[in-house]
């Protein structure tokens, strides 16, 4: 009852037609929360909706929305508006072209900053304002281990997830005076079916079922996540993460972010 006094009564899950979403709206429903199913596919999200049904006997709605639509942000407000979102976790925007930039029209990467970083800032307007008044509620933004530099056919990406994570920082700082935890949890290579696949289409498997090498399991980088979903701001969610990114940040994303909000409040806000 603490975990839906304090997250609930209802979640939003953003990207949780498969992978790490479905199996995150999955363990949250198990502790009790109402879900909102978000992504584009309905057949994937009714899918994953009669599943917790069966295993939770918690409410869910299901919402399929192309988060990188013009109007994608004001269909989810409408469509919610008679529910009180205490919950938002944002894991959409994987890439699944792996391309790069000039091979694509500049639509597509215009599509996945719209997803990975403009929906995201304004879905967290949106339901954190509510969320404030309550005094409690959370917000989890997912990252990646891409997000740490730039690198080929990752330029747009990469560049999105950068934002992510320090949007998720500034945001923590921002709501934790105010009872709402924020999450930043930075993902590494995670065996998701959107991994399989792409590592089948660029001839690394012999087929889309292969699980890859080394890769976190979902189930372990949704449990850690939920253990530190009030430990902001940042999470890397697997050891292996972990360790690596000891090599880009010696100090620490979280003293990082600790230290940067110091030094704003320091420098900017008036002195009594």
């Amino acid at each position: 009852m603490e975990f839906v006094e304090k997250y609930g009564p209802w979640a939003l899950v953003a990207g949780a037609s498969e992978g790490v979403g479905a199996a995150f709206a999955e363990a949250l429903a198990a502790r009790g929360l109402n879900v909102v199913l978000l992504a584009r596919r309905q057949q994937a999200l009714d899918e994953v909706a009669a599943r917790i049904r069966a295993t939770s006997g918690v409410e869910t709605r299901t919402l399929a929305v192309d988060l990188a639509g013009p109007d994608a942000t004001a269909s989810v407000t409408s469509a919610l508006a008679d529910l009180e979102i205490g919950l938002l976790v944002y894991c959409a925007g994987a890439d699944a072209d792996y391309a790069a930039l000039l091979d694509k029209p500049v639509g597509t990467a215009q599509a996945l900053i719209r997803r990975n970083c403009t929906v995201l800032v304004e879905l967290c307007h949106s339901f954190g304002a509510p969320m404030v008044a309550r005094g409690r509620g959370g917000i989890v933004i997912f990252g990646s281990g891409s997000g740490f530099a730039g690198a080929p056919k990752l330029a747009t990406y990469a560049a999105t997830k950068a934002f992510d994570m320090v949007f998720a920082e500034g945001l923590w700082a921002e709501l934790e005076p105010h009872g709402v935890d924020v999450l930043g949890l930075v993902l590494g290579e995670t065996d998701t079916p959107a991994l399989r696949r792409m590592r089948h289409q660029l001839g690394l498997a012999g087929s889309p079922d292969e699980r890859p090498p080394g890769a976190a399991r979902v189930e372990d980088v949704v449990a850690d996540g939920l253990a530190h979903l009030g430990r902001g701001p940042i999470r890397m969610a697997d050891r292996k993460l972990r360790l690596g990114s000891r090599g880009f940040f010696p100090m620490g994303r979280n003293r990082m972010a600790r230290l940067m909000t110091q030094a704003t409040v320091k420098t900017m806000e008036p002195r009594g």
